[in-house]
């Protein structure tokens, strides 16, 4: 499990929202240097403020695919709680902005395949599947 300093964090994330932005969606270095980021902006469920987090991807077919892993930890990230809630969204990909609907998958054979696609990519995905109890969900970003 990852442990997680909220300011850090929000720092970390706007470094690399801001890199990602400077150089059409490729990360040269840093904690994500060479991985597929997918900017996903998200409304918050209570609060109504939106906001963006990078997260890894992998595309199946036109979808993209993430992870609401929060490094393994026993809660899901607020981001998919505010998916859940407001699943029609915006991505950044590369230099594209696209409209999405967010498809939550917290069970069944294509949440597990889709999974399996992404740990095999990032295999600190099993990791963070060992260190809970919890189901980690998989989203699936539908273009609209």
């Amino acid at each position: 499990m990852v442990d997680f300093n909220a300011d850090e964090v929000n720092a970390l994330n706007e470094q690399v929202v801001t890199a990602f932005r400077e150089n059409d969606g490729i990360l040269t270095e840093g904690p994500f240097k060479d991985s597929q980021i997918v900017l996903l902006h998200h409304v918050g469920a209570k609060s109504g403020i939106e906001r963006i987090n990078p997260l890894a991807y992998t595309l199946d077919g036109d979808d993209v695919v993430i992870i609401a892993s929060k490094g393994g930890t026993p809660e899901n990230p607020a981001w998919y709680h505010n998916l859940v809630a407001n699943p029609k969204t915006t991505i950044e990909l590369g230099p594209d902005t696209i409209n999405v609907t967010a498809q939550p998958l917290t069970e069944g054979a294509e949440r597990d395949r889709l999974f399996k696609q992404m740990a095999d990519q990032y295999e600190n995905f099993w990791d963070y599947q060992k260190s809970t109890d919890r189901t980690i969900p998989v989203v699936v970003l539908h273009r609209d």
